[in-house]
């Protein structure tokens, strides 16, 4: 690859500058991050940005800014050296991080509702319909999962490996059945963090058959997740309300039940 210094123009969601976006479109593409080639800086290319940047440093060795725009600092990850990625993501499991980067602060309408727009999409997805019962009987964190990767499946034409359900748990299960799907217990990660890659989908049990679960987006330095999680908040409390990127996932979890990984199905 040639060395493509920066230019000085900004590259972000809009712009209107199609060779300079197609070629980054390429280089992200040809990096395995699945973006497609259209000249167009769209929501799509945006995501995916952000997740080139989540898992990669400056020629400084600190974060890149997870902005969505290629300033200095990302054009010369990208271009300007060969860009060490923290860990290897499978073509399926960046598409899935993308799509679910896209998505991030999507709300209920109205807060406490477990509804809206987007939210009954979540829901149907795996089956369940948003127009009966009450909000407790529509937790949506398994449903954002799986409208995740069946979204990311259909960008690259094929079906989504996920069992198809709203439930932490039954996914756990039903995964441990499913050929080429490996499972990582909550012990096999803290005895080997390296196995903790971006794309995998995190269970937690709380006991009582509540769980909750979301996409990994990259291991922070001192081994904090970063993740994207559907049913949440930024609080800290039970009380989900969007989807958010959160920092506060840890493998010494006590209420974590492993991970899931998808990446050779």
């Amino acid at each position: 690859m040639d060395i493509r210094p920066f230019d000085g123009v900004i590259l972000k969601a809009g712009i209107a500058a199609p060779d300079k976006v197609r070629l980054v479109q390429d280089r992200l593409r040809a990096l395995g991050y699945g973006a497609s080639v259209t000249g167009i800086f769209d929501a799509q290319t945006e995501s995916v940005v952000k997740l080139f940047q989540a898992q990669h440093s400056d020629d400084s060795g600190l974060p890149l800014k997870i902005d969505g725009e290629i300033g200095f600092h990302t054009w010369t990850a990208l271009f300007g050296v060969l860009p060490s990625v923290v860990q290897p993501v499978a073509q399926l499991l960046s598409q899935a991080l993308a799509v679910a980067a896209s998505q991030d602060h999507q709300m209920e309408v109205p807060r406490g509702s477990n509804r809206g727009p987007m939210v009954d999409e979540y829901l149907r997805a795996a089956g369940m319909d948003p127009t009966k019962g009450s909000p407790d009987s529509r937790p949506w964190c398994m449903c954002f999962m799986y409208w995740v990767f069946e979204q990311a499946a259909q960008h690259m034409n094929r079906a989504t490996p996920l069992p198809k359900t709203a439930s932490c748990h039954q996914h756990w299960v039903a995964a441990a059945d499913l050929a080429n799907v490996g499972l990582i217990t909550r012990q096999q990660a803290l005895d080997n963090r390296n196995l903790i890659q971006p794309g995998l989908i995190f269970i937690l049990d709380f006991g009582g058959g509540m769980g909750h679960t979301g996409i990994v987006e990259s291991v922070l330095p001192g081994g904090a997740l970063q993740t994207i999680e559907g049913n949440t908040n930024t609080d800290g409390s039970r009380n989900g309300v969007g989807v958010f990127r959160l920092q506060r996932r840890k493998p010494s979890d006590t209420v974590l039940t492993g991970f899931v990984d998808y990446s050779k199905a």
